[in-house]
């Protein structure tokens, strides 16, 4: 024996407004589908058949209930029995002839949305020959169809909606012009509330007959303002045909923070979808809000998002592929632009660059990058020194810049988002480009080496260095370089931090977790290097002096010195040792007089 299924219409009407719609304004896109359906099914039989919605708020009809009518197909009676009042269908199912490629609606639940604001739904509805219906439809899931004695005029169908308590304002006229405003707008047919008409006429994404190219980018500026909030760097035009997609995006006139979801406005057959979908276009493109229409992409159940399908993804990576068509053109055609636009949206272009050899050597020749000899493009740099030598982190910039400059070694700065990934792979997209990681061990041994006369001479000096620094974990060393000015160097790479780190934490570990850190400290030990500057005169004098104290506070205070010229912190060793070095040296100053 088989059973039906009993349903609870305010449970459904709960589960409505609290999990599937985000806001019951959507009850005014729920009829203005409905209406649009039916006026797209009369005229699939009749061409010419007006297309004409009409919305009478509270104010209008004088009893606080909202009416919409529309010139639509209409309903018969077996047609109402079969749709209106049974959840999960409506005059959009396929028995029907509601499926197909021209309608909106495909969930069948679009009225039952209107319970969220209404306590009874009066549909009156005439179809062709057939005698008016009047089907009424209440909260607590009763319902009556009656054929009443006066008939309706003329083909089409009228709803009315009579307010649940507390909810009356979403019935009266400025909210209904707002909410049929924003979601119909857009529609090939005429939307009025009251006598005002609220349908604007050419899209966006289309162009007026006799348009020019002056008057379109006005109207789109306009457009940008009102919708997104800013007047557009650029609009660039956006088609994929595999979803339907036609569109337009607006380029931001200012920077946008990459980590912030973009949303954009997203029409369904030239109905507002939402304002806010997400996942539209690949992550890089956050310097650009669209507006689109399609007819193809699936909305989700709510049609208040997309589904994320196979076709969605390819549509995402057209669009992509509209955006990156219009950064080559502007490279191509008008660097100065580009240049304007790279300025304000760098960020999103490497991050394309990561990945597009294109988007690199557009990068590669119009972005200027921080080098020791001033900002420079990689084309540039590449033209005048050759090698493209450069620094995976700002730290190691800072620490290597002037001694690499006064060595003659021009150096990129690669510490910046996205520009560690982009340097290696210019080999890749460019024929004649070679690459070169400097690191501060490399740098080290760049500098010059002192002759063996000069380096048996400070030999004692290192080994004393050497133990006054051992509780820092410094490796000491003595070269001679320019700038003569700087007496000591502290160079320290970033495996090398990752190691101290790292035996820092297991020093303060309890036995199972120093087992742990071990693993990941094996190896020779990498330490921070102090290089003392045998052309300096101070650095020359402290090596040779030959008072063993006075040598120990010069090698503390040019010790924490070189930390702060290189921007590390002091760590409380390091600030113990500074305080007693500079204490100590006072000392000794003022026991001279």
């Amino acid at each position: 024996m088989s059973y039906t299924f009993r349903v609870d219409l305010r449970g459904v009407v709960d589960l409505l407004s609290h999990h599937l719609y985000a806001t019951p304004r959507v009850y005014v896109r729920e009829l203005l589908q409905n209406a649009v359906d039916a006026i797209t099914a009369r005229r699939l039989g009749d061409p010419r058949a007006e297309g004409d919605i009409r919305f009478e708020p509270a104010e209008r009809t004088g009893d606080r209930t909202l009416r919409i009518h529309d010139t639509g197909i209409g309903l018969t009676e077996a047609q109402v029995h079969e749709l209106l009042a049974t959840i999960g269908r409506s005059s959009k199912r396929d028995d029907l002839g509601f499926a197909r490629h021209e309608f909106l609606g495909q969930f069948g639940i679009g009225l039952l949305s209107c319970f969220m604001v209404a306590d009874e739904i009066r549909v009156v509805t005439r179809c062709g020959d057939h005698p008016t219906v009047l089907w009424t439809g209440h909260s607590d899931g009763r319902y009556s169809v009656e054929l009443p004695e006066e008939q309706r005029a003329t083909v089409g169908t009228t709803v009315t909606l009579v307010p649940r308590p507390g909810e009356e304002h979403w019935l009266t006229g400025k909210t209904v012009r707002e909410l049929a405003e924003l979601y119909g707008s857009m529609l090939p047919v005429t939307v009025r509330v009251g006598d005002e008409t609220v349908t604007t006429g050419v899209p966006p994404w289309e162009r007026a007959p006799g348009e020019s190219s002056a008057a379109r980018w006005a109207r789109l500026t306009t457009y940008a303002e009102e919708a997104f909030g800013f007047s557009p760097f650029d609009v660039i035009e956006l088609s994929a045909p595999e979803g339907g997609v036609r569109g337009v995006a607006f380029v931001l006139p200012a920077p946008a923070n990459p980590a912030v979801r973009v949303a954009h406005r997203v029409y369904l057959k030239q109905m507002l979808l939402s304002e806010g979908v997400e996942g539209l276009l690949p992550p890089w493109a956050f310097f650009v809000r669209c507006v689109v229409d399609t007819t193809e992409l699936r909305p989700t159940a709510s049609r208040e998002a997309l589904y994320e399908d196979s076709l969605l993804e390819q549509v995402r990576q057209s669009l992509g592929a509209n955006l990156h068509g219009w950064l080559a053109r502007l490279g191509a055609g008008d660097p100065r632009r580009l240049r304007d636009f790279l300025s304000i949206h760098h960020l999103g272009v490497k991050a394309l660059a990561v990945h597009d050899d294109e988007m690199l050597r557009l990068v590669h020749q119009w972005w200027p990058f921080e080098t020791n000899v001033g900002h420079l493009t990689l084309a540039e740099f590449h033209d005048r020194y050759g090698v493209v030598r450069y620094t995976a982190s700002s730290d190691e910039f800072r620490q290597m810049s002037a001694v690499a400059a006064a060595q003659r070694i021009p150096l990129v700065n690669a510490g910046y988002v996205y520009d560690d990934q982009l340097l290696p792979r210019l080999p890749d997209a460019l024929d004649d480009v070679s690459v070169e990681v400097l690191n501060p061990a490399d740098l080290s041994m760049r500098l010059d080496h002192l002759n063996p006369e000069d380096l048996a001479g400070v030999r004692p000096f290192a080994a004393l260095a050497q133990r006054v620094l051992e509780r820092h974990g410094v490796e000491v060393v003595v070269r001679s370089f320019d700038p003569a000015s700087l007496p000591a160097l502290y160079l320290l790479d970033g495996d090398t931090a990752l190691q101290a780190d790292l035996r820092h934490a297991r020093d303060g570990a309890d036995e199972l977790w120093a087992s742990m850190f071990d693993a990941f400290t094996g190896g020779p030990e990498q330490r921070p290097q102090l290089v003392f500057n045998h052309r300096n005169p101070l650095a020359r004098q402290t090596m040779a002096t030959g008072d063993e104290d006075l040598a120990t506070l010069a090698v503390e205070g040019l010790f924490t010195q070189a930390l702060l010229l290189a921007r590390q912190p002091l760590t409380p060793a390091a600030t113990a040792t500074f305080n007693q070095s500079f204490l100590g040296l006072l000392t000794r100053a003022m026991g001279q007089h």
